[in-house]
């Protein structure tokens, strides 16, 4: 590698312009290249014929091995069994995954009769097909291997340097691991891998805009980018890896001094038109089928079922809530529960304490609580704002937009709210009760609600079960809730019921769960043959998502193997996925540590060697070519901002968090990892814009000069740039990168595949970083 003074003698030589004839023979050479080249890669084919048998291998062996749930299948092997019993659920990704699994099961005649209650429940005493189930991840997780090969020879890299980013996902303990059981991550990262391969092809093709083999890899991206967003959210991040290098695309496009001639206004409109159409349109198309595909399914009422709104539940066919559902009249005695936390809105006499924990003063009124039980001291009756006449008081329907007064049957004493701090939010309002006397005199206002039914229209009946409802005080605007911590001693441990002022907090909701007051023999009692409701499906669909984004950000309770994002590349933890204490196997997801300090060292490396360059030529030395530049920011770079979108985005994060999510990024880092020992062993680099003109008719000349490119180009592949100089320094290191990556494999592989059993003495010599492994002793 030479270093140039920039603007100094050893400045670059000007070459001769060759004669006509040697330009004709140059593009006749390029047309012979083409032809030869299939036969001139038969090495990288043998090579990628080995790596997808042996990934088959790694991700395949011993799959019915445990034949018990491990770890997450209780989550992702019940839904594929919903699926099969076409039972509605809730789940916080999207559906696409458990989609394929939900079709290997029907595949297999499978019919969802298992429910993956506990980890450890018997699959073989239970008769379910689980080899199957595991067998879609295990062929995605194997089919990621050849793919990641591809991506790297597709970008013209060397051989060996196609090998080691295989080579390190092909023999990572994690990647098996997660591959090997009913888990949704096989489906991202192999739709991950495809998105960043078929990008690679489309940008190949640049320079041959609009054609069929363009449009082709532009919508094959659309579509695999649509799969990874359709499995979990976490896709977003493949989009944006994507969608930065579109739009830095996008922006040479605009550059009226590009090399190969300015674009008119016209055509840049069509190019970013079309990639609008390819990468945003399609994709999101593809993602709203699956929830199309999804509701289409689960017809059924299930466990799901809380999730949604009563008219969402109305849409299900056998749904309790609406079946159960009966009409409140004023003058019912009801029983009220908060939808989230399911306590039942509380009084008792017992008062609150004078001063608070915090030296704050309160009321000393009767306790308001929430109370889990069903209890008499759980009963309200509904009392109108304005009575009704004494000949005509029963029989009035309770309407949306009431005003309501709700009265505490046990101790007579009747709902109010006031501007009094409550016991843990000094910010929100005090409830509590006054006795009748107070209520219908100088504190009448403070005990009027407002009974705001959700998704009511106009004046709708107000029902229990199915009628969800906001009960908001009259004067302040403040909205009855609750949470999850309970109070103290002097409340009995129970749930602190307070004044909301973020009255559009879905958490506001409550409903009636049962009507005491009315005879079991009642008319009202009877039920009507209830007819399934048709709601919109982008109505259902957006209600699902508030859903899914409201609980995805609700998950931040602890778990005993989360970790931190700063600890992923460093391997620092993994997760127990499966233990048996009679055997001593267990299964333990955890990296391959060798693989990943490797990669995770060369992402230093990579950003080192960025400062170094960029600071050299701050300083007017020129440590690199401009081709070699160019290669290593476009190519290697793009690899590295794959890297970063898929892992940096998670220190934002303020939910769970387990190694799986490091997957994607690892995933480029061995890509990245791959192309810097190519880099580091000094070899030419193929520049994408390193093209061979090819000999064109008139007419595709023109059609080349429209599309902005001046003709057919092709990558030049790394052979040629060869010209057959060694590589035997390449192979080398490639070797020795494998050998010990392929060594901390099989050391670790007995907490990969749960056998075999280890006696203490083995498991503590795998405990290299304290790793939390059973059987230490």
């Amino acid at each position: 590698m030479s270093v140039r003074q920039k603007g100094g003698q050893a400045s670059k030589k000007t070459a001769p312009a060759p004669a006509p004839h040697e330009a004709s023979r140059d593009k006749f050479d390029g047309l012979e290249h083409l032809k030869l080249r299939v036969k001139s890669e038969w090495d990288y084919k043998v090579a990628l014929f080995v790596i997808t048998a042996i990934a088959f291998v790694t991700r395949f062996w011993g799959i019915s091995h445990p034949n018990e749930v491990v770890f997450d299948e209780v989550h992702f092997g019940k839904f594929a069994s919903y699926y099969l019993q076409r039972t509605y659920f809730f789940d916080v990704h999207p559906p696409f995954g458990k989609l394929l699994f939900a079709l290997m099961g029907w595949f297999v005649g499978y019919d969802g009769h298992f429910h993956f209650d506990n980890i450890g429940d018997s699959y073989i005493t239970n008769n379910v097909p689980y080899v199957a189930f595991r067998a879609m991840p295990a062929l995605l997780g194997a089919l990621t291997i050849p793919t990641v090969f591809l991506i790297m020879w597709e970008s013209g890299y060397t051989l060996p340097a196609a090998i080691v980013a295989s080579g390190l996902v092909l023999f990572d303990n994690a990647h098996i691991g997660q591959t090997r059981l009913i888990l949704l991550d096989a489906t991202l990262v192999f739709a991950m891998s495809v998105s960043v391969l078929c990008y690679v092809r489309f940008y190949k093709l640049r320079h041959e805009p609009f054609g069929r083999k363009w449009w082709k890899w532009l919508l094959l991206t659309g579509v695999a980018l649509s799969c990874v967003i359709s499995t979990k959210y976490v896709g977003v991040f493949t989009f944006f890896t994507i969608g930065s290098a579109v739009a830095l695309d996008l922006w040479g496009l605009l550059d009226i001094n590009r090399k190969e001639g300015a674009l008119s206004l016209p055509e840049f409109g069509k190019h970013f038109a079309a990639r609008v159409l390819g990468l945003i349109v399609v994709p999101f198309f593809f993602y709203l089928f699956w929830f199309q595909v999804h509701f289409a399914i689960l017809y059924r009422s299930g466990p799901g079922d809380d999730f949604m709104s009563p008219e969402f539940q109305e849409t299900l066919s056998d749904n309790i809530m609406t079946a159960n559902s009966v009409g409140i009249d004023y003058y019912d005695a009801i029983a009220m529960r908060h939808k989230e936390t399911k306590i039942y809105l509380h009084s008792h006499p017992d008062k609150y304490p004078l001063r608070y924990e915090d030296g704050r003063v309160s009321s000393q009124g009767q306790q308001v609580t929430g109370y889990p039980f069903n209890d008499t001291n759980n009963h309200w009756q509904v009392i109108p704002a304005q009575p009704f006449p004494e000949s005509d008081l029963f029989g009035h329907r309770v309407k949306s937009g009431d005003l309501i007064k709700l009265r505490h049957l046990v101790t007579d004493t009747y709902l109010l709210s006031h501007d009094v701090a409550s016991p843990y939010y000094p910010t929100n309002q005090e409830f509590t009760t006054v006795p009748p006397e107070e209520a219908d005199g100088g504190r009448f206002n403070d005990t009027l609600f407002e009974l705001r039914i959700e998704g009511a229209k106009g004046k709708s009946d107000f029902k229990s079960m199915s009628g969800h409802f906001k009960l908001i005080h009259h004067p302040t605007k403040v909205a009855m809730w609750t949470h999850t911590t309970p109070l103290p001693d002097w409340a009995y441990k129970q749930a602190e019921i307070n004044g909301n002022k973020n009255v559009q907090q879905s958490s506001n909701i409550w409903y009636v769960d049962e009507i005491p007051s009315i005879p079991a023999d009642s008319e009202r009692m009877q039920k009507e043959p209830r007819k399934i409701k048709h709601v919109p499906f982008l109505k259902k669909y957006f209600e699902l998502q508030r859903a899914i984004f409201f609980h995805n950000n609700a998950l931040t309770s602890s778990h005993p193997y989360a970790s931190q994002p700063i600890q992923w590349p460093f391997l620092l933890r993994g997760v127990s996925f499966w233990t048996q204490n009679d055997t001593r196997q267990q299964i333990y997801f955890l990296g391959n540590p060798v693989g990943w300090w490797i990669a995770s060292s060369l992402l230093a490396v990579f950003a080192g060697i960025v400062g170094a360059d960029q600071l050299s030529q701050r300083r007017g030395v020129d440590s690199l070519d401009e081709r070699t530049r160019s290669r290593f920011y476009n190519s290697t770079g793009f690899f590295f901002l794959c890297w970063a979108s898929h892992y940096l985005p998670f220190y934002l994060m303020g939910r769970q968090l387990f190694l799986h999510h490091y997957l994607p990024a690892h995933l480029a880092s061995a890509l990245v990892t791959g192309a810097l020992l190519e880099f580091v062993f000094n070899l030419d680099p193929v520049a994408l814009e390193e093209n061979v003109d090819a000999k064109l008719s008139g007419k595709e000349a023109e059609k080349g000069k429209k599309g902005g490119g001046p003709g057919t180009k092709r990558v030049v592949p790394a052979k040629e740039r060869m010209g057959g100089g060694s590589m035997l320094a390449l192979w080398g290191a490639a070797g020795v990168v494998m050998t010990v990556v392929i060594g901390g494999w099989w050391f670790f592989l007995p907490l990969t595949y749960g056998r075999p059993g280890l006696s203490a003495e083995e498991v503590v010599r795998r405990k290299w970083l304290g790793y939390d492994l059973h059987f230490a002793k």
